[in-house]
């Protein structure tokens, strides 16, 4: 085999950062880095995905990273759908299978799906004929976001491996930070999670990760502090006393941002809830937050997924 692809991403779909090889996250990050100028519009790609369609299909209401892939496919010159799921047969009853066989039928090359069950886009990804890409299911993954983060920290930082990564607040809830927790790990990366007892799941002291409920102790001496959104929606019973007293505890201030190391990133996937997991000073901070630049690589990391799974080196690979 040609060692041009030998050591690339070589799908055929994304569904989690689970089983990807530490090369396969590397390429899909370096094909990211190409794909920044073009989404600023210093490059020219729009021939990548020209003539290939990108079915979005949001079972959850998602603006920002619906968003995100529709900028990703145009740039690349893809014809870009968005499924009206709140209106479609799925809401009437139809099945994810027999949804399967209808998206089957209108041929579209890169499914994009985001769903409330946790395996529901694996399962999906099983009946269709299309690369089909995790754009987030239930308490499962959210490869995209990792990898975005990922770049993030890398083009701040200058490397991932040999940081020290403090994942800090609703991890129970959060496939955000299971995908962060095992891409990190894979490329080397120390990882720390912060959280209330109440909101860590069972067994996730099987991953390597360290774990703490004491958030000062936590962020000492961290080069990056990646806050999670609170998802009360998600939550089926009292997690926590209050509010209030949970953002004295985990709201990350700059008294507390004071233990970390003094040229600390700090990340958040959005969106944020101000004066709930992060004061506002310290996400306005442009020398210690890194949040606006998470969603520019966001783009630039979906364009890549994108030509990844659906480009032309796709079609030359032996």
């Amino acid at each position: 085999m040609d060692d041009r692809y030998s050591l690339r991403f070589r799908g055929p779909h994304l569904l989690g950062i689970e089983g990807l090889a530490p090369y396969e996250i590397q390429d899909l990050l370096d094909r990211a880095e190409a794909c920044v100028d073009v989404n600023r519009g210093l490059a020219d790609r729009r021939d990548r995905l020209a003539g290939r369609t990108l079915l979005n299909l949001f079972f959850e209401n998602s603006t920002r990273t619906r968003t995100s892939f529709e900028l990703a496919g145009k740039r690349l010159g893809a014809d870009v759908v968005n499924m009206e799921v709140a209106t479609s047969s799925v809401k009437k009853g139809e099945t994810l299978i027999d949804t399967a066989m209808t998206l089957n039928a209108m041929h579209p090359d890169v499914l994009v799906v985001r769903h409330g069950e946790s395996g529901a886009v694996a399962l999906l990804a099983r009946h269709v004929r299309c690369s089909v890409v995790n754009a987030g299911d239930g308490l499962h993954e959210h490869p995209t976001q990792a990898l975005l983060d990922a770049l993030t920290i890398r083009r701040r930082k200058g490397r991932i491996e040999g940081l020290t990564v403090a994942i800090c607040g609703d991890v129970l809830h959060s496939r955000v930070a299971r995908s962060n927790m095992l891409l990190l790990l894979a490329m080397g990366a120390r990882v720390r999670l912060i959280a209330p007892p109440t909101l860590l799941p069972g067994g996730i002291d099987a991953y390597g990760a360290e774990i703490t409920t004491d958030m000062m102790r936590g962020l000492e001496g961290v080069d990056i502090v990646m806050m999670l959104r609170l998802q009360l929606e998600r939550m089926q019973s009292a997690h926590l006393p209050s509010i209030r007293e949970y953002f004295r505890l985990y709201g990350l201030t700059r008294d507390k941002l004071a233990n970390a190391a003094p040229d600390a990133l700090v990340l958040h996937p959005g969106p944020m809830n101000r004066g709930v997991e992060i004061d506002g000073v310290v996400a306005d901070d442009i020398d210690r937050s890194a949040i606006l630049d998470q969603v520019e690589m966001g783009v630039a990391v979906r364009m890549a997924v994108l030509d990844a799974l659906a480009g032309p080196d796709r079609e030359a690979r032996p």
